[in-house]
């Protein structure tokens, strides 16, 4: 069947689409995607078999999924769109072409969180416990480079390593490495002990100071990795200083209190808690955000701990394991432990009346499950 130019000009004008053939899939891509392809940078697709697949750029993360279209896609080699046409100064003649392949789908990407659980998952394989541990001799112990990680983990290059400083991870002969947190808390009181012997300000701790004294107890690199993980490095006068974070600290402290008690006494714990900081640091219950829930119902009042990041990463799964554990809870004390699923543009109230229903309890609202608790 043979069509005039009037014709075929009709049949493109609501849109020209390439298709694929045989090994070929198609993929729309948003603007900033296809430019970052044209520019010869890759796209990787990551997830194990038990995975759904994500498409990874440098920078973000997003879900591949197949979307059907209910016009058949054909591929025509060189086909042209109607703009292309319109450009072309030369008188545009209709040419009879074979067409190479149809589709009747495309991949669609749409921006999702990484997902990073597995990622401190497999780094507690084996956690550092210091130079001299016998795990150490153990050749047989998990171990992951840096591209190990992105081979496993469904995040792109910048989003794990961000990741990998959010978990204070360290690079320890090649491999990323989470400190055993009983030695992270011991490095950290080798800091803490020095800063009061020296009487140095927390705002102003010296690096060379510190490697000199405390590095025949533990490695030069390990000092400097506590230092990072709790202060902010700057430079004054060709020196470099750390100027150590109070908030961090008490948070620390206060994780090393409770790791090992079920439920604790609130005033108890208060009490406790601000005998074991570093002289001159004030503790804080909202230091504890996302780490630890206090129970204002019980009598006497208690605290637990509660780490957000050891909550499920699916956002249902999140809420029913929270309304599992408390059946009705405010927006603040809710909030650290769904801040992390709020994605683009997204806020705590959007996903709060998404997963739950609300109402007024003495005065203040609060937030139950939409659903029954598996």
């Amino acid at each position: 069947m043979r069509r005039t130019r009037e014709e075929v000009d009709a049949t493109l004008q609501p849109g020209a689409s390439a298709a694929a053939a045989g090994d070929f899939c198609l993929l729309e891509l948003e603007p900033a995607l296809c430019q970052q392809v044209e520019a010869g940078r890759s796209l990787v697709i990551r997830g194990d078999k038990d995975e759904p697949a994500v498409l990874c750029s440098k920078d973000k993360t997003y879900d591949l999924k197949i979307a059907d279209t209910s016009n058949m896609l054909l591929l025509i080699p060189g086909c042209k769109t109607p703009d292309q046409l319109k450009m072309e100064e030369t008188h545009c003649n209709i040419i009879h072409t074979e067409i190479f392949g149809f589709s009747n789908n495309y991949w669609e990407l749409r921006r999702c969180r990484p997902k990073l659980k597995k990622l401190k998952r497999l780094l507690m394989e084996n956690t550092y416990e210091g130079p001299d541990s016998q795990k150490e001799e153990n050749s047989n112990c998990s171990k992951y480079t840096t591209e190990d990680l992105l081979d496993q983990i469904q995040a792109s290059e910048e989003e794990l390593m961000a990741q990998l400083q959010v978990l204070n991870a360290c690079e320890i002969g090649g491999y990323w490495r989470i400190l055993e947190f009983d030695y992270e808390m011991k490095l950290l009181n080798h800091v803490t002990q020095l800063v009061d012997s020296e009487s140095w300000s927390f705002s102003k701790v010296p690096l060379n100071i510190c490697l000199q004294e405390l590095g025949p107890l533990e490695p030069e690199k390990m000092i400097e990795h506590c230092l990072k993980c709790y202060g902010r490095k700057y430079v004054e006068e060709g020196e470099v200083y750390f100027e150590l974070s109070a908030d961090k600290i008490c948070r620390a402290t206060a994780q090393m209190l409770l790791q090992n008690a079920v439920k604790f006494n609130l005033a108890e714990f208060q009490e406790v808690w601000q005998q074991s900081v570093p002289e001159g640091m004030t503790t804080r219950l909202d230091q504890l955000k996302g780490l630890a829930l206090v129970d204002r119902q019980s009598r006497p009042e208690t605290i637990f701990l509660l780490k957000v990041d050891d909550l499920p990463e699916d956002n249902q799964e999140r809420f029913n394991s929270l309304f599992s554990l408390r059946e009705k809870w405010t927006e603040e004390a809710i909030a650290p432990y769904i801040q992390d699923l709020c994605g683009e543009k997204q806020t705590i109230g959007a996903l709060l009346t998404k997963h739950s229903r609300s109402s007024m309890q003495n005065g203040v609202k609060v937030y139950n499950s939409r659903r029954p608790i598996p």
